[in-house]
């Protein structure tokens, strides 16, 4: 029985930036894109690839905000009107199935207890396997070849 669902982060810090100019998302250390081929954007608000033309942003988020030696941001995208997407239990996107993804599992206390690198095709028996030890709190998944941060998995 699957014990976890995907959750993608919160549109919200992102809807006014799309409206800032060139310059001034690169003061925030952000650039505007057009997606030239999908998949190859993925958004982690929507847990989906942007289409081939749509505007994206990429921009460094904090995808580990726990005070641990493992706190950590990385770069993301967004796609410009993307809605937040949370996902039935147990299942495992497109976005995630076709790549190979690093799964992280972290404690209450956002240590990581656990990690393992897999096909995304496999996502779902590593993070259902690592939700087996009580201890785990939470699962990160990480695209594993340019070790962006993916989404956020919670135990059901």
């Amino acid at each position: 029985m699957s014990s976890f669902q995907l959750i993608g982060i919160s549109p919200e810090p992102f809807i006014s930036l799309f409206d800032l100019p060139d310059e001034h998302l690169r003061k925030r250390h952000a650039v505007r894109l057009l997606a030239n081929k999908s998949p190859g954007f993925p958004c982690r608000v929507s847990l989906e690839d942007a289409q081939t033309g749509e505007e994206v942003l990429l921009l460094p988020y904090i995808h580990q905000s726990g005070e641990s030696p493992y706190r950590a941001s990385g770069p993301i995208f967004v796609r410009r009107n993307a809605k937040q997407r949370t996902l039935a239990v147990g299942e495992v996107p497109r976005y995630v199935t076709r790549r190979v993804v690093s799964v992280r599992a972290y404690d209450t206390n956002h240590m990581m207890l656990g990690a393992s690198v897999c096909d995304g095709v496999s996502a779902a028996e590593q993070i259902n396997e690592f939700f087996n030890d009580p201890g785990i709190s939470y699962i990160h998944l990480h695209n594993a070849k340019q070790g962006c941060f993916s989404c956020q998995v919670n135990r059901v």
